[in-house]
C-alpha cells in the first residue's frame, strides 16, 4: 500500500477474475507457466464440473479447488477487498458465467472486477486429427453401418472420394477441396481403425503415421540431412534414388498398379522409362488401345498429365451438349 493509499480502499478494490480455459487435446496437467502462476497466487479457485479432468492434477500440485458454480453477482462479490478469483473452465467455456458478467458490466450498477481470460494450454497444429480419431472410434463401435465394415468394402468409396477430390481441384472450388479433403482423411482413419482389430497383424493411425513421418525424413536428405537440392529436378533425383534403395525392386514397372485408369496407367509407365533412361519403344499393334498409349506416352513426354487433359476435353464436350439442349453448363 503506497503513501496516498487508505486502508478502507482494499476494502472496496474490485479484485480481479482469472477464467482459465484448457484443451481436452493436451494431456492434464501441463498448464502453461502463466497458469500456474495465476493458480498458486489466487486467493479462491473455483471450478463447476466436479470430474474436470485438471482438478486432480491441480490438487496435486497443491491448488485447493471449490468445486461450484457461482453466478456473476456472487463471483464478483467474491473477488471483493482485491481478491483473486479463478475460474477453471469447463469445455463449454461458462457461456452463462461470461454473459452474466457482462450484464453486470453493461448495467453500470457494479465496481466490476478486473476480467481476464488466460489460455493454459494451446492446440497444437494438427490437433483436432485427435479429434477425428475419437470420432471414429466412437463410430466404430456403435454405428451399425460403420461397426461392419472392412478394408474391401470400404475400397470403392476411397476411389471415389479420390476422384471427388480431383475434380474439386479442377474446379478451384475452395470450400468443395475443403470437404473433399476431410472425405479423403475420413478413408484413411477408418481403415486405421479396423486394422486395429485385425488378430494377426493389427496396426493403427499412429502406425500409419509413423510411417509415412519416417519415409518423408529418409526421402528428404536435403532438408533433414546433409544432401543439398536446390531445383525441383534435384529433390525429384534424391526421392527416387532413396526409393529405389528402399525398394530394391528388379524393375522399373514394379509398384506400379495396373488397375488405374489406362492413361494414367500408359503415362506413368512412360514416366518411369524416360526417368530410367531406357530405350524401350512402343509396342505397336492394330486397335485404338495403341494409339492412345502413343499419345499417352507423348502427353508425358510434354509434361501433359493425359488423365487431366482428356477430362477437360470431356467437359468442353458436355458443356457443348448441355448448350445443344438449351441448358446452361
Amino acid at each position: 500500500m503506497n503513501a496516498t493509499s487508505r486502508p478502507e480502499d482494499a476494502a472496496v478494490a474490485p479484485g480481479r477474475i482469472v477464467l482459465l480455459t484448457t484443451s481436452h487435446r493436451v494431456a492434464p496437467g501441463l498448464l502453461s507457466w502463466p497458469a500456474w502462476q495465476a493458480l498458486h497466487a489466487a486467493d479462491r479457485v473455483l471450478c463447476a464440473d466436479g470430474a474436470h479432468p485438471q482438478l486432480p492434477y491441480l490438487r496435486e500440485a497443491g491448488t485447493a479447488v471449490d468445486e461450484g458454480a457461482p453466478t456473476a453477482e456472487e463471483l464478483v462479490a467474491a473477488c471483493s477487498g482485491g481478491r483473486t478469483v479463478v475460474v477453471v473452465a469447463t469445455g463449454e467455456g461458462e457461456p452463462a458465467l461470461t454473459d452474466g458478467l457482462a450484464r453486470l458490466a453493461g448495467s453500470g450498477r457494479v465496481s466490476m472486477p478486473d476480467l481476464e481470460l488466460l489460455p493454459a494450454s494451446y492446440d497444437l497444429p494438427g490437433a483436432r486429427l485427435l479429434d477425428l480419431v475419437q470420432v471414429m472410434d466412437r463410430i466404430r463401435l456403435e454405428c451399425p453401418w460403420s461397426s461392419q465394415q472392412t478394408h474391401k468394402g470400404l475400397a470403392k468409396y476411397g476411389i471415389e472420394e479420390a476422384y471427388e477430390l480431383v475434380e474439386a481441384i479442377e474446379d478451384g472450388d475452395r470450400d468443395e477441396l475443403r470437404e473433399e479433403l476431410g472425405d479423403v482423411l475420413l478413408q484413411v482413419v477408418f481403415h486405421s481403425r479396423i486394422a486395429e482389430e485385425d488378430p494377426e497383424n493389427p496396426f493403427s493411425i499412429d502406425d500409419v503415421a509413423g510411417g509415412i513421418v519416417a519415409k518423408l525424413i529418409h526421402r528428404h536428405p536435403h532438408v533433414f540431412g546433409d544432401e543439398t537440392a536446390t531445383t525441383p529436378e534435384e529433390v525429384k533425383e534424391h526421392w527416387l534414388r532413396t526409393k529405389a534403395i528402399e525398394k530394391r525392386r528388379e524393375s522399373v514397372t514394379d509398384g506400379i498398379p495396373l488397375g488405374q485408369p489406362g492413361l494414367a496407367l500408359a503415362s506413368k509407365l512412360a514416366s518411369r522409362v524416360r526417368t530410367a533412361a531406357l530405350d524401350v519403344p512402343l509396342p505397336t499393334g492394330e486397335g485404338i488401345g495403341y494409339e492412345l498409349l502413343a499419345l499417352a506416352a507423348r502427353a508425358e513426354a510434354q509434361g501433359v498429365d493425359p488423365e487431366a487433359a482428356l477430362r477437360v476435353a470431356a467437359r468442353a464436350y458436355r458443356d457443348a451438349v448441355r448448350a445443344t439442349e438449351g441448358l446452361s453448363s
